[in-house]
């Protein structure tokens, strides 16, 4: 006991001992400047130095552009060169697919397997079938069939200024607004606050025109509905739908998420739009 309590006190006064750092010059032996330091003292400052130079060193790789030269992190002009690429990808292959019907629709010509007077007189023979279906002509009570058809919808119909059919739509999430529609600071959404992972639902039938990543609104998907509505969901978690899938209102499409460099949280930015024009969605959805 004595022996351990003396090795204590032994280190103790190692740790606590002063010691007296000077700055001479070397030519007149002047004292320039003078510090009192301990061992403990020394251990102290240096780890105080070592963690602040390890936060700085932090934060400067996350708040500035040095983190793009990280090997395997992406910067924002890479993402987006990448959607980019991806968009003329697509358009690429629909103008080859639509290159390969044509080549298909020549090659029996071009082998000789049907000659130019025959390809003429299927050319005229398809005229003839077009003009002869545009002659038809339909009754007037298929007509009036018709339009009562094409009137009815699976949802009732109200009247507006601009015409006599408009849609009702259905909740695409049920939460807080954290934000309204406001023109003027260019916020031409809504944001829904709700947990990470909750649903996210069309608004009524339509069709998805895109589906995809963007680096400031993360996960992205729009839909276009009848009546030239077309409902915008961003900052989505994942994407549950693919481009050109038809979907159904009240159809789950993607999942609640934070995802993009201009969230804060987790919510749904909710946007509505008809013939280009912004539309509030408070005025035509209830989110309760």
């Amino acid at each position: 006991m004595v022996k351990s309590k003396k090795k204590k006190g032994k280190l103790k006064q190692k740790l606590t001992d002063k010691y007296r750092l000077v700055v001479l010059n070397e030519d007149t032996f002047e004292e320039r400047f003078s510090l009192k330091l301990s061992r403990l003292n020394v251990f102290v400052l240096s780890g105080f130095f070592s963690i602040l130079l390890v936060v700085l060193t932090i934060t400067l790789i996350a708040f500035t552009p040095i983190k793009e030269y990280i090997p395997g992190y992406s910067s924002a002009l890479l993402k987006k060169n990448a959607l980019i690429a991806t968009l003329k990808t697509d358009s690429l292959k629909t103008q080859l697919s639509i290159l390969e019907n044509y080549t298909k629709a020549l090659r029996p010509v071009l082998t000789g397997e049907l000659k130019p007077e025959e390809a003429d007189s299927l050319f005229l023979q398809q005229e003839r079938i077009i003009i002869n279906e545009n002659a038809l002509a339909a009754t007037k009570a298929d007509s009036i069939f018709r339009e009562e058809v094409d009137s009815r919808d699976r949802f009732p119909i109200i009247n507006n200024s601009q015409s006599n059919v408009k849609l009702v739509f259905f909740a695409p999430l049920n939460g807080q607004i954290s934000q309204g529609f406001d023109p003027s600071s260019k916020h031409f959404a809504v944001d829904i606050l709700a947990n990470t992972g909750s649903p996210i639902k069309a608004i009524a039938d339509g069709t998805v025109i895109f589906s995809g990543w963007t680096t400031e609104t993360g996960y992205v998907i729009i839909l276009k509905h009848s009546n030239n509505y077309i409902s915008v969901y961003k900052h989505n978690g994942n994407l549950l739908k693919e481009q050109s899938d038809f979907v159904q209102s009240g159809e789950a499409i993607a999942s609640v998420g934070s995802t993009g460099e201009l969230t804060t949280g987790p919510h749904l930015h909710f946007e509505l739009w008809s013939d280009g024009y912004a539309l509030d969605p408070l005025k035509y959805i209830d989110f309760k």
